[in-house]
Formats: structure tokens, sequence, C-alpha cells
């Protein structure tokens, strides 16, 4: 910004500056040697007349300076006056529009130079025009600002609330009224207002019909609103509605529950937190009641935007003593009903009593009828163990005991006969190292039938893979098998369950079945181990030959037995032209199969 010159009204300052600079000038030019001096008059006027020139030309530079300041300011002025917040128009009396800015023609959506000489009550909604005509009457004829509230149509369809600010002016030379009118849009702001009202009806009505004790407090602590069911907690407390709050509290209740609940206001507004109180009992100062209630309080936001605090109460006082009551009578029903129980109880001990003769017969004929079923059993157990022995020796005498006799009888021939014939004596030994092999293989097979050794020493799979080339070998019955690897993951019993599960059903197979191909599968299903034996061999009828007790059903028993000793389950399926497919499942542990992965 230039620096403000001299005012044109400091006439003495003018004039020292003006000599100043001639005084200056006179200074530069040279002095004429020759030739006569002026006169002193003449000098003088000419000095004042340099002096006044030299003023002249000053006024005119600061006349300049002024005339540009003056175009500046004008052009802030105009730029302020066009792109204000809101619309300025001037009027004359009968509302012709004189001026207007920027703002104003966006508001009413025409171009200023269409708008100038219009009457601005022309785009006033013509039920409201003659309001707007008195308006501007009371603008001319009353000193100061005038305000007014109209609805403004736009050029093109719609319109809006507008607020019209005006002041009352005179042209310099008095022949011209006009007025100064601001117009703002309040639209939104009127929106808002009626939202603000419907909000705080419905917050009034809330709290008005609420089925419970209500009560509302500022953020100024003090009671703005109750509703008729908690009025006549607070009929001592008069006046109510804008009372500070700790003292409403203090006057109801003792000092130390008050300043509890009142402590507890404060921290809910100030935090938001909310607050439940299962129950308050205590005696009333005010009326000398003991009474007792539930509450919870919470932050809310009031209709006018500030925070306060919402207070939801019910009296449980009459409720408590028809609580008590109620226990009372229930102790008397409970006694009540713990005599019928005992009535109802030595009853049936009665008939209990009268029945037990009947049941004690019932319980004798099912122990004679289970010690029948378990003496049957046992003669099968000695039984099936009397063959056992009886096989067995009878194989120690057909086999073994033969085949030692025959050892002896070779060893009893080298002992008596003529040591001189050395190949004679060599194919007598190799004999009798064949019988000796014999002997011992024929031991190792009864080793085999009693506990393979393989099964303990290399596991279930190298087990099953021997003792079914042996069974095929000696039956000449082809066997398929498939085991997967993770099985010898399984403890030594579970092994040891389905080797003897696979051995007395390829052993039922040789015997009965007159199948000429079996299949041994073991596979894991989820958390089980699964083992099947298949054949294609002749059906029989499971249930009958279970049940039957001229059948040698010990093997099928014994294998169920040893399959639910371990938590497994046996199933025997067995059909014509099928043959009879034996399953076996086993728990395989969750460890052990993520081990397996």
């Amino acid at each position: 910004m230039k620096p403000k010159p001299p005012t044109l009204a400091d006439p003495a300052n003018l004039r020292r500056q003006a000599e100043d600079r001639l005084q200056a000038q006179a200074r530069k030019q040279k002095p004429e040697a020759d030739g006569p001096k002026p006169a002193a008059d003449i000098q003088r006027t000419l000095h004042e007349l340099q002096v006044h020139q030299i003023e002249l030309e000053m006024q005119n530079t600061e006349l300049h300076e002024s005339r540009d300041r003056m175009e500046e300011l004008l052009e802030k002025y105009a730029d302020l006056y066009d792109f204000a917040p809101v619309g300025y128009f001037s009027l004359d009396e009968k509302g012709e529009i004189l001026e207007v800015n920027l703002t104003g023609t966006a508001m009413l959506r025409v171009e200023r130079s269409r708008l100038i000489r219009r009457r601005l009550q022309s785009f006033v909604a013509p039920q409201s025009r003659a309001d707007f005509m008195a308006f501007l009457e009371k603008v001319f004829a009353r000193p100061g600002k005038q305000s007014h509230e109209a609805a403004l149509f736009m050029e093109g369809g719609g319109f809006f609330l507008a607020d019209l600010q005006a002041v009352a002016a005179v042209s310099s030379n008095g022949s011209l009224k006009w007025c100064r009118v601001s117009v703002s849009d309040i639209t939104a702001l009127k929106q808002a207002e009626k939202i603000l009202r419907q909000n705080e009806a419905l917050f009034s009505i809330l709290i008005e019909q609420s089925p419970v004790g209500v009560y509302v407090v500022d953020d100024q602590f003090r009671m703005l609103q109750v509703n008729p069911k908690a009025r006549p907690v607070f009929s001592k407390v008069q006046p109510l509605q804008g009372r500070d709050f700790s003292e409403v509290i203090h006057i109801l209740w003792p000092k130390k529950t008050a300043d509890e609940v009142v402590e507890q206001f404060r921290h809910t507004l100030k935090t938001g937190k909310p607050h439940i109180s299962s129950e308050l009992t205590e005696r009333r100062r005010d009326t000398g009641v003991t009474e007792s209630y539930e509450w919870q309080i919470q932050r809310i936001m009031l209709p006018a935007g500030q925070h306060g605090v919402v207070c939801f109460f019910s009296n449980i006082t009459e409720r408590k003593r028809v609580e008590a009551a109620q226990r009372r009578v229930d102790v008397l029903t409970a006694s009540n009903l713990k005599l019928e129980q005992e009535i109802t109880r030595r009853q049936a001990v009665e008939t209990a009593l009268k029945q037990s003769e009947q049941h004690q017969r019932e319980l004798l004929e099912q122990s004679r009828f289970l010690q029948e079923q378990l003496r049957q059993l046992s003669h099968q157990i000695l039984h099936a163990q009397e063959e056992e022995r009886k096989r067995i020796s009878r194989e120690l005498h057909d086999e073994i005991a033969q085949t030692l006799t025959g050892i002896n009888v070779r060893l009893a021939g080298l002992k008596a006969g003529p040591l001189d014939n050395v190949r004679s004596l060599q194919h007598k030994i190799t004999g009798t190292q064949r019988l000796v092999e014999k002997s011992v293989e024929i031991v190792h097979r009864f080793a085999r039938e009693l506990r393979p050794s393989v099964l303990d020493d290399l596991g279930l799979i190298p087990a099953l893979h021997t003792y079914i080339k042996t069974f095929a070998e000696r039956t000449r019955l082809p066997v398929r098998i498939s085991i997967f690897a993770g099985i010898e993951q399984l403890d030594t019993e579970k092994r040891t369950v389905l080797y003897r599960v696979a051995q007395e059903s390829l052993t039922n197979v040789a015997r009965h079945a007159r199948a000429t191909q079996v299949e041994v599968s073991i596979k894991q299903l989820k958390d089980t181990v699964h083992m099947t034996i298949q054949d294609n061999g002749k059906s029989f009828a499971v249930d009958q030959k279970l049940k039957n007790k001229k059948f040698n059903r010990l093997g099928l028993l014994g294998m169920r037995e040893r399959v639910e000793m371990v938590g497994g389950k046996l199933a025997i399926d067995s059909a014509p032209g099928k043959g009879t497919k034996i399953e076996v499942q086993i728990p395989f542990p969750k460890n052990l199969k993520q081990k397996n992965r």
C-alpha cells in the first residue's frame, strides 16, 4: 500500500516544501558572471511565482496519488460488495431495484442488467406481497434497521426463505429516498428450527408418556424436565424444574447416599458412561419412609444440542413387600410339598415292599439263567481248551514224536553200523539233519500259532504277511492283502487283536467256507482303523449260529470279545452268493493320525 500523501488543507507545510525544493534548484544553477542584478521586488515576485508553481506541481502529484488510492479502494469495495455472502439490494420507495450485488442476482437467478429497475416484490409470493409493502413503508417511515421474513421465488422455478434487513437512506442532494436491503437465505435454518421443534416435541412426549419415572438434568446440573410418573417422588420439593439437582437430591436422601448419587450423575455427564443401579433402599429425609428404587442413568443429547443426563427409575417398595410375602408363602408351600412328597415316598415304599417279593423272584430267575449260561460257556471253554490240548498232543505225537523217534533210530544205526564207509555215513547224517530241521520247523510252527514272535519283533505287517504266506502254502487258497503303513503306530494290544481276528477268520474260511479266494484289507477311515476279511465261499446264518448252543461259537464270540476289549466293533455279514465278510473297526487316536500325516 502506498504511503498516505499530505492533505491539501495544510498550506504552511506545502509552502515550506516548495521553498525547500526552490532552494535546491537554485543551488544547482550556476551564478551569472556579468549583468546587472535584478531589483529586489522583481526578485521577490519571481520567488513567489516559482514557489507557487512548485506548490501547484506538488498539489497535482498529490491529487494523482489520491485518485489512484480512491480507485484501488473503490475496486476493493466493489469486490466486497459483489462477492458478499448475502445479497445486497438498493430499493426506492416503490421497491424498484436500483443496485444489486452478484450474490443477490445468484439468489434470484437473474442477470444484473435484467434485474435493475424491476420491483423486488415481484419475486415475493402473492399472498405475502402486502406484508412486504408494509415492511417497505416501515423502513422509510422509521429510523434504524427493520427486519422481515419472506419467501422469494427464483426465476425458472423454486423458492427460498429469506431474511430481509433494511435501513433507509437519502441521496446527498436530498432528492431521492432509497434503502439498503441485505437478503440472507435462511431455508436451511428454518428447516433446522422445524426439526428442532419436532425433536423437542417428540422428546417431551416420550418423557411424558414413559411408563416409568423419568427426569432430565441439563449440562448446568439443573432439573430440566420431570414426567408425571416421577412427580410424586418430588412432591415435597417446590419449585422443582430449573432447580439445582444436587440440592434436590440432598432434600430427598441422607447426605452419604445423596453425595454418591450426585457424584454418579456428574461422572456420567462428563464421561458418557451409563450407570445401572440394581436397587437403592434408604430412609428418605423428606418423608421419613424407607423406600426402594431401581434406577439407571445415561447421557443424552438434548434437542438444543447440549449434553444432559436422563434418569429412569421405578419405585419397587411395594414389589419388595409382595416378594417378601411371596417368599413366606413359598416357604410354607415348600414345607407342605415336602410333607406331600414324604407321604408319597412312604406310599411308594409300601408299594415297593409289596412288589419286592415278586421282583426278588424275577432276579433269582435271572440269576439262575445267567449262571446256567455261564456254566455252559465255561463248559464250552473247557471243552475248547481240551480239544486244543488234544490237537497239540496229537500233532506233537504224530509229528514231533515220530520225527524224534526217526532221529533216534538213525543215531542208533550210526552207532551200530560200520564206520569205514564214509559216503554212507554222510548220507545217514544228512538224513538225520533233515529230520532235525523238520522238528525245528514244527516247533516254530507251534510257537507261531501260540504267539508269533515276528509280531513283537517286526510288527503287524510282517507278521500278517508271514502267516498268510504259510496259510496259502498249507491250504492252497490264494489270499490278497493290503495294509496302510500307519497301522504300526497302534499299541501292541490293538495290533495283537487285529492279528488274532485275521488268524481266526482265515482258519474259519479254511475249515468251513470252501472259498477259492480271500481278501484281507486294513485301512484308515477318518478316526478308525477298518479291517475287512472277505471270502467268496458259502454263507451261513450269523444270528442263528451265534444263538445255537450246539454250534462251536467260541471263535466268533472270542473275536467279538477281543475287539470290544480295545473299544472296537465287530460286524459279520454273510449272504448266499456273496460269501462272508468280517469287518472290524478300532479307534485310531488323533495324535497318531497327525504323526502319520
